[in-house]
């Protein structure tokens, strides 16, 4: 069943709000104030049952300037409006401030409600809804039906019920799937289970237990309880009027013009790229001019930043950014309204573009394009934009949200793209992330470039440390990005990747002729040392080895196995120790215990190799000292 909002519009005192009473039974007018007062003040709700079963959530507005700010908080969530116009007093000032905003929000279903027919004549009826219909033209209201209405005597009421019924069946409906965003319109707490909110649901699905942030704060939340037009549910889909009793926070924590979302969904920002219309009937806007800005249910201050010209003409349109006074929260495609800061005035608005946009310079040609792009362009232009314009891996998510895309669109988009090669996709445990072709590429032959400089240098290596690479190219990745780059890049045959190093594929450490020989005097000297070895730099001085390559020699002979640290500057041939340890299960076959002097004598060296000897064996459980003695430990056991 299609769920749609229908909202009220109109000048004050021209029977909306007894118009909403007429259609549904329901009194929109809930505070003292108003009811003293004869006018609306605030927001009312109500519900509409329309032919065919359909229930519709009715928003009556006030109508007074001096609260047309309460009315924009809820013509945000409006699909179809009924501007109210009375019979007696024809097109009023806030008649045309309402319709106004009407175009500026792009609601395009709506009809005319005439009230208070009852109280003029056939030729004055006549002459006002010739009136109407000529002031309709140019907007998106223009041919819409013009109902004649009495809420006193019920004139036209069932006749306007049946048009909103016809006028429902050609309102888009709204997306339930995809992330939650409930613009807050009214919060409240009630006593024994806390804080209220109320708004349009704009997208999704809530459902009682969800996990919610609320925005732009980030405050975390989760769903208690949700009612749906007074009554009891456990899920709200998009298009619906609801009440959400949200977990954890005070009502002065969730001020109207917050919005309630999935976790993650939104980011708060101080800048919007815009395309702005300046109305009509407004004054030339200067670069710069400060304004009040009307997003979802907010009201901001902010200034306007024109990008291509220092005065925006009236009935113009411009890009522009909107510089925030404080943060705020949307998505691409929102509507938005603009008033002058003093006097208030509805004098422009527009649609939201890009969300994230940084600080631009004026009057450039790249600037505007890329704009434009991000306007006009289909999803595969968006999502190539976003890649292209960021050094980094992304999750499909996150390219939604950068790009104001629905996520099914992106999904397919990047399937799409994926396989004609423009996007690589980079595949792990959790989330895939994706990155421009052309990134990809650049990288790879980054990688392989960097791997073959180092293979060069330092040909005994094993290859590029790992770390290295990620704090000298790769900073803004995170490990696991790190991690399953290399993953991907050694499956395309590009790297080999060890446990910390990475290296041409067909790499292996090794040195030339001339080292070679070196090499070989350094073993041999090992070798027929065997449990009396020289201390490394005398070897490498010995064999004509100086640092650096000294150490870089010691680090392959080390890992090629051919000689083993004992301690700190102590190095024995492999073969030695695989000596020792044969003495010492001989020795330990008859005998439990033995000193260092005797290890000493067994070893046939000094005290001076015996004791750390022994020690590196206690590391390597070979041996396991007990006081002053050792014992044969759990390897040689073994």
């Amino acid at each position: 069943m299609k769920r749609l909002i229908i909202g009220t519009a109109g000048h004050v005192d021209h029977g909306k709000t007894q118009l909403v009473k007429a259609l549904t039974g329901i009194d929109t007018d809930r505070l003292k104030e108003e009811k003293e007062r004869g006018i609306s003040i605030e927001l009312g709700f109500a519900f509409l049952d329309l032919p065919g079963g359909r229930r519709a959530g009715i928003v009556d507005v006030p109508g007074h300037e001096r609260f047309i700010k309460n009315m924009l908080a809820g013509a945000g969530g409006m699909d179809m409006v009924i501007l109210v116009v009375a019979a007696d007093e024809g097109v009023m000032p806030q008649t045309r401030e309402h319709l106004d905003i009407i175009q500026l929000l792009q609601i395009r279903h709506g009809a005319v409600a005439l009230t208070k027919t009852d109280l003029v004549d056939d030729e004055w009826l006549s002459m006002i809804k010739e009136e109407v219909r000529e002031f309709l033209k140019g907007t998106v209201l223009e041919g819409a039906p013009v109902i004649e209405v009495s809420s006193v005597t019920g004139k036209g009421v069932q006749e306007l019920k049946d048009e909103l019924s016809r006028l429902a069946d050609k309102v888009e409906q709204r997306s339930a799937g995809g992330p939650v965003r409930l613009p807050v319109d009214r919060v409240f707490s009630v006593t024994g289970f806390g804080t209220v909110v109320t708004g349009t649901l704009i997208s999704g699905t809530a459902a009682v237990g969800d996990p919610v942030e609320v925005m732009p704060r980030g405050l975390d939340s989760r769903i208690r309880n949700i009612h749906v037009h007074g009554k009891k549910v456990e899920k709200a889909e998009a298009g619906q009027r609801v009440a959400v009793n949200i977990t954890g926070l005070e009502v002065e924590q969730v001020p109207r013009g917050s919005v309630v979302a999935t976790p993650g969904y939104l980011k708060p920002t101080y800048r919007l790229d815009v395309r702005l219309i300046l109305l009509r009937g407004a004054k030339t806007l200067k670069n710069r001019a400060r304004v009040r800005i009307y997003l979802g249910t907010a009201e901001i201050f902010g200034r306007v930043r024109l990008l291509d010209r220092d005065e925006l003409d009236p009935g113009q349109w411009a890009y522009a950014q909107l510089e925030l006074e404080e943060q705020a929260v949307a998505v691409r495609g929102d509507r938005f309204v603009i008033r002058s800061y003093s006097p208030m005035r509805t004098i422009g608005g527009g649609s939201i573009i890009d969300t994230g946009a940084g600080k631009h310079r004026r009057f450039r040609k790249d600037v505007l394009e890329s704009i434009s792009t991000k306007e006009r362009g289909t999803p595969g232009d968006l999502v190539r934009q976003v890649l292209n314009g960021r050094p980094a891996m992304m999750t499909a998510a996150e390219i939604a949200r950068a790009a104001g895309l629905a996520d099914q669109d992106t999904g397919e988009t990047l399937a799409e793209l994926v396989r004609e090669g423009e996007v690589r996709r980079v595949s792990g445990d959790g989330p895939d992330y994706y990155l421009s072709g052309e990134l990809y590429r650049r990288w790879s032959d980054e990688v392989r470039r960097l791997a073959g400089n180092y293979h060069r240098e330092f040909p005994l290596r094993e290859g590029y440390p790992k770390e290295e690479l990620r704090s000298r190219k790769f900073g803004e990745l995170n490990s696991r990005q790190f991690q399953l780059l290399l993953q991907s890049l050694e499956a395309d045959g590009t790297i080999r990747s060890g446990p910390k190093t990475i290296s041409e594929p067909s790499f292996v450490p090794g040195a030339g002729t001339e080292i070679k020989g070196k090499l070989s005097l350094i073993e041999s000297k090992y070798r027929d040392s065997a449990m009396q070895p020289p201390a490394w730099n005398d070897a490498a001085g010995e064999a004509g080895i100086e640092q650096p390559l000294a150490g870089e020699v010691l680090h392959f002979l080390i890992r090629q196995g051919v000689l083993v640290k004992a301690a700190e500057d102590l190095y024995f041939h492999a073969s030695a120790l695989k000596e020792a340890r044969e003495k010492l299960a001989q020795y330990f076959s008859t005998k439990n215990e033995i000193t260092v002097g005797e290890a000493r004598d067994i070893f046939n060296t000094s005290r001076k190799y015996a004791l750390p000897l022994l020690e590196y064996f206690d590391r390597e459980k070979i041996t396991r000292r007990v006081g002053d003695l050792r014992v044969p430990g759990i390897k040689l056991k073994g």
